[in-house]
């Protein structure tokens, strides 16, 4: 069959993904493991203020954006109220970690079987960081008024419902990554962040003074999509040859190949923004726990809780974005050289007998794809930076505030759905489809 005559291949690669019943199943097998998130999602801890905790997430920024990412699982404070959240923390600090502590870098070089014992580790570290995010979120929450005063066996019974939740949807997760489509994890805070979508736009259809404004946010989200996508498919690639020594009989024949290597642009994805976006509202965080109350002269922590606000009027608000600017880039540049650092690309390339043409092997090889990715990683760095301050703009420009959406966010859905998208047709590819039927 050929393809559909103006039928999109996004479309074409969905119909045909469907068509066959190995991967039907596993689309079907994703959404029904999705579903079963957004039910855990509303499955409320006991002895919560509803109104209190509505109050308490339209005043703190960092709670705000930790919810849009659950699905409105931490608003409701359910056995899901954490997410993923200490599982993405363990694999960053594992990530970290590796290249320091030797015998966690002689685990990675041992292919399959410690790339199996790091993954392993990784979830014996989200338990415990699971339990002090569970306490802590607890106790904030307690502070606030919003959960009623508990003694020591309910308040264990709390925090053991809120770490078996997020290792649950680990479980999940890890069942779409066997038996789904795509990573796990990720499409665990993709149908998160989406199940907020609809909700969002039905706040923004109440809007009808500000109609102009509104058209214009769509026409820069839309921008900011393609944005986003041109910048997470780019890549730099660098030439590879190799050469190899076979024999046949008696005879020797010398068997040369080329491939290259891609470098991405955005090679540090999203990790710097949630670095970045944490430290920013952290003092803002602590500095509203001793701040003045409305009404009384306004002490230092009233003046740090202004620096710290994004929604701070201009100029004062201006240095909240100055900041946010700068430690994103600050981040970018970190994670991708710790993450580039850990790939030790020359010695592999050396071990496997390749080369990059014009580059002797060894040091010379290292120095020379650490100055490519220095260069790249620029334009890495600020485009994350762009996109980190791009809410503030869109929201200036268009005067509309009942819709956002963070920039990490956005990040999120996009490569989700890129990667998804390849995993798929990749899937159809093996069985001899090129994203449509031939």
């Amino acid at each position: 069959m050929q393809q559909a005559a103006g039928r999109p291949r996004l479309l074409q690669a969905m119909i045909d993904a469907f068509s066959l019943p190995d991967l039907r199943r596993r689309l079907l097998f994703t959404f029904a493991m999705l579903v079963v998130f957004r039910f855990i999602a509303h499955i409320p801890m006991p002895g919560l203020d509803v109104a209190a905790m509505r109050n308490l997430f339209e005043r703190n920024q960092l709670l705000g954006m930790l919810d849009l990412f659950t699905g409105g699982a931490m608003r409701n404070f359910s056995v899901a109220a954490m997410g993923v959240y200490p599982y993405i923390t363990a694999s960053i600090v594992m990530q970290l970690l590796v290249p320091v502590i030797p015998a966690l870098r002689a685990l990675s070089q041992e292919g399959e079987a410690g790339r199996r014992r790091i993954n392993q580790i990784t979830h014996w570290l989200t338990v415990p960081l699971a339990a002090l995010q569970g306490y802590a979120q607890i106790n904030l929450l307690r502070s606030q008024g919003v959960v009623s005063a508990a003694a020591a066996l309910p308040t264990f019974a709390m925090v053991l419902s809120l770490t078996a939740g997020t290792i649950f949807l680990v479980w999940l997760g890890e069942l779409i990554t066997e038996r789904g489509i795509g990573n796990g994890v990720s499409i665990i805070i993709f149908g998160g962040i989406v199940a907020r979508l609809p909700e969002m736009i039905g706040r923004g259809l109440i809007v009808r003074e500000n109609i102009m404004g509104l058209i214009a946010f769509i026409l820069l989200g839309v921008a900011t999509i393609a944005f986003i996508v041109m910048f997470t498919e780019a890549h730099r690639r660098i030439p590879v040859q190799y050469a190899r020594t076979a024999f046949r009989g008696a005879r020797m024949y010398r068997q040369t190949g080329s491939t290259h290597i891609p470098l991405r642009v955005n090679s540090a994805g999203m990790i710097p923004l949630i670095f970045a976006i944490s430290l920013m509202i952290f003092p803002g965080t602590i500095a509203s726990y001793f701040a003045a109350p409305a009404g009384e002269p306004p002490n230092f922590a009233n003046t740090i809780v202004r620096w710290f606000n994004p929604d701070t009027p201009l100029p004062v608000g201006l240095f909240y974005w100055v900041l946010y600017f700068l430690m994103v880039v600050a981040f970018t540049f970190f994670y991708t050289m710790v993450i580039f650092e850990q790939m030790d690309l020359a010695r592999t390339l050396q071990r496997q007998g390749g080369f990059i043409p014009g580059v002797r092997p060894g040091k010379p090889t290292t120095d020379y794809l650490n100055g490519v990715i220095t260069r790249i990683t620029w334009g890495g760095a600020l485009f994350l930076a762009t996109v980190a301050v791009l809410p503030f703009f869109i929201r200036s420009i268009t005067n509309v505030a009942v819709l956002t959406i963070s920039s990490t966010g956005l990040l999120i859905v996009v490569g989700v759905a890129l990667d998804t998208m390849k995993q798929i047709e990749a899937q159809l590819t093996m069985r001899r489809y090129e994203g449509f039927l031939r």
